[in-house]
């Protein structure tokens, strides 16, 4: 780290605080960090923002997200994201050193925002793999798709987020990408859980960490805490945690959603 001027931190959430907490000494003072990483922590349901701060003390930090499979990216294909930090002068660094004219970054302030649709649209992607082993057809998944970005607003907003945040390219930019193209590791899972794999065979098949899993398991009792009404949200972690069927929680769910 001997002259470095920006830490980019690409790190899954469930393994983020012991590898900052073991790595804490060598990072200078100050140094600006953009993180990379789309979750919510379990027991302390941290966002990485919030994790990086704690275990490398305070500092200018900032958030990337939007939709990009790296298989995609690594191809050299197009791709749009965004990058959000509260101090306007490291967001427009970030984005200088990022942006490429294949890999268009643009700007925000709503760092709360960008976190918080990157980490719940996991969720939902999984829901969107369930609908697909359900064979529920587009009509129900696209239904799906618009109530579950639905809960990411409403609960994103209830944090302080702007409203706006969530019809962009962290939004429902995001949101498309991890529910329908192949690449995505969360709506796989759900893809198998929902032709009647149990999650660990599920989590077996891949070599992947699949974000969504720890950050539902994180939600469930952030949003019963909070009075949030999320049913989709909440149906998954019924599938993943608790005795319900996919199928069964899609009938318990439609009275609801």
């Amino acid at each position: 780290l001997a002259g470095c001027s920006m830490l980019l931190v690409a790190v899954p959430t469930a393994f983020l605080r012991e590898v900052l907490r073991d790595r804490a000494g060598l990072v200078p003072a100050e140094l600006p960090v953009v993180s990379l990483v789309k979750g919510i922590e379990t027991g302390s349901l941290s966002m990485p923002s919030d994790i990086i701060r704690r275990e490398w003390g305070m500092r200018p930090v900032a958030v990337l997200s939007g939709p990009s499979h790296a298989e995609e990216v690594a191809r050299g294909q197009p791709a749009a994201v965004v990058v959000a930090s509260s101090d306007p002068s490291l967001a427009k660094a970030a984005q200088e050193r990022i942006m490429t004219d294949r890999f268009r970054v643009y700007t925000n302030s709503d760092m709360t925002g960008v976190e918080w649709a990157g980490a719940l649209k996991n969720v939902i992607g999984i829901a969107a793999g369930i609908c697909d082993g359900l064979e529920l057809g587009d009509n129900a998944k696209a239904a799906m798709l618009t109530r579950g970005l639905a809960e990411i607003a409403r609960s994103g907003e209830a944090l302080g987020a702007d409203p706006a945040t969530f019809s962009g390219l962290a939004g429902v930019g995001d949101l498309l990408t991890t529910c329908f193209s192949p690449h995505g590791r969360n709506r796989r899972l759900g893809h198998r859980i929902g032709r009647g794999e149990s999650l660990e065979a599920a989590l077996g098949a891949g070599r992947q960490v699949v974000e969504g899993v720890n950050t539902v398991r994180a939600l469930a009792p952030l949003a019963k805490s909070r009075g949030w009404d999320m049913p989709i949200c909440q149906g998954v972690h019924d599938v993943l945690f608790g005795d319900i069927s996919p199928r069964h929680a899609v009938e318990i769910g439609r009275a609801h959603v």
